[in-house]
């Protein structure tokens, strides 16, 4: 640049230039990357780091009627983004993938009525283009407020109560509880229990429902006991499941948290793991390779499900046809089983 264009401020023309591309396809690339190829979409982001370039989002909001921002919305108390670090993990990749798309991510808390009340106010004033509905209880009242508003809203797993058609990307809850089930009878075990979640969140439902289907005729109806996935809610069921059953030899837990619960319950039991008893969890979301023994547990793809939950939002707000998503649970096997 010149000394004077050094200090004009870039224009789109300027990004096109450096990139050599046009300024149509300059635009797309500012407006969310739709329809441009890899390579172009990579030589427009450098020319605009390369040009100073930075986009006036609040007259490009006035000309698209658009805000150029989305809503992280979690329906749980606020302590829970501190305490349970799926959330932290799902944030974080929500927060990578709106920025590729130069777009703002808002995080929305909605764990009490008055918080739902000034969410509902917020999201319908136009302050977001969409939402990225996280942990999301059967009978929340936020998915009525959010669909009867016609706001574009993708959600975190599939439905506990089917009563809204709302595009979502979840994992495969009941096929990663199955492999868990497989994993620990194909070692052996014999009396497999397991601490289910929640009955109103998509983890507590369905991964039951994975554990029944591959016990089959050989399910015991009182090796299953229920906690809230806390890891004080692990010991506890725990401890129930031993003083009904002390012959278990296995047991899958619907959350890393509430396996390593359980594992505090059976030391305190003198029982060792895996030797007497076998553990598996469902998350991998940082905490199960840190355990003592590392804990084999069901990887979620949380960078994955983000991304994709953020590219179909992006999508409905653009007016396309988007069809929910499941993605495949792995199991990582490390010391508990």
């Amino acid at each position: 640049m010149t000394e004077a264009n050094a200090r004009r401020k870039p224009t789109i023309r300027d990004v096109a230039a450096a990139a050599g591309v046009s300024r149509g396809t300059v635009s797309r690339v500012i407006n969310g990357g739709h329809w441009v190829s890899p390579s172009a979409r990579e030589a427009v982001e450098r020319a605009i780091e390369e040009t100073g370039y930075y986009a006036n989002h609040h007259a490009r909001s006035l000309a698209t009627g658009r805000a150029n921002s989305i809503a992280f919305l979690l329906t749980e108390p606020t302590q829970l983004l501190f305490d349970d670090p799926t959330f932290s993990i799902l944030l974080r990749g929500a927060a990578e993938a709106a920025a590729k798309r130069h777009r703002t991510l808002v995080l929305l808390m909605a764990g009490t009525h008055e918080e739902r009340e000034t969410v509902t106010q917020f999201v319908r004033g136009g302050h977001v283009d969409g939402v990225l509905l996280i942990s999301s209880h059967g009978d929340d009242p936020m998915v009525d407020a959010l669909t009867s508003a016609g706001i574009p809203t993708v959600a975190c797993g599939l439905p506990v109560e089917p009563r809204h058609d709302v595009v979502t990307v979840s994992v495969d809850e009941v096929g990663g509880a199955r492999a868990a089930i497989a994993h620990l009878a194909n070692t052996g075990r014999q009396r497999i229990a397991m601490i289910a979640g929640p009955p109103d969140l998509p983890g507590g439902k369905f991964r039951l429902v994975g554990y029944r289907e591959e016990l089959g005729n050989r399910l015991d109806e009182s090796l299953i006991d229920q906690g809230d996935y806390s890891t004080a809610s692990g010991t506890a069921a725990m401890d129930r499941l031993l003083d009904r059953a002390p012959d278990i030899d296995a047991v899958f837990a619907a959350s890393d948290r509430m396996a390593a619960g359980a594992i505090l319950a059976l030391r305190r039991r003198g029982k060792s793991v895996p030797e007497d008893v076998a553990v598996v969890g469902f998350d991998d979301s940082g905490l199960a390779e840190t355990m003592d023994p590392p804990l084999t547990t069901m990887r979620q793809p949380f960078d994955e499900i983000s991304e994709q939950m953020v590219e179909l939002l992006d999508r409905i707000v653009d007016g396309q046809q988007v069809a929910s998503r499941t993605l495949p649970a792995q199991l990582v096997r490390r010391a508990t089983a």
